[in-house]
């Protein structure tokens, strides 16, 4: 399955990186793309766990999608 993320704190290209590079390894996760003009993260995914873990990872590398608790917003 597919899915795109509307996500907080996604500045630039090195947000960008920074997101992939954590989102790559993952089990189950891939083709994964960011777009910082739409501060969104899209990716598939293969069960609701892995759906769930991908969303755990960007909010604590602090890229929270919109509308959960963002720790970084000031």
């Amino acid at each position: 399955m597919t899915t795109t993320l509307h996500i907080d704190n996604l500045k630039g290209c090195g947000c960008k990186n920074s997101i992939i590079e954590h989102l790559i390894n993952v089990k189950n996760i891939s083709d994964v793309d960011v777009d910082y003009k739409t501060q969104t993260v899209t990716f598939n995914y293969h069960t609701k766990h892995d759906f769930e873990n991908a969303k755990h990872i960007l909010s604590r590398i602090g890229y929270p999608v919109i509308g959960a608790d963002n720790i970084l917003r000031y």
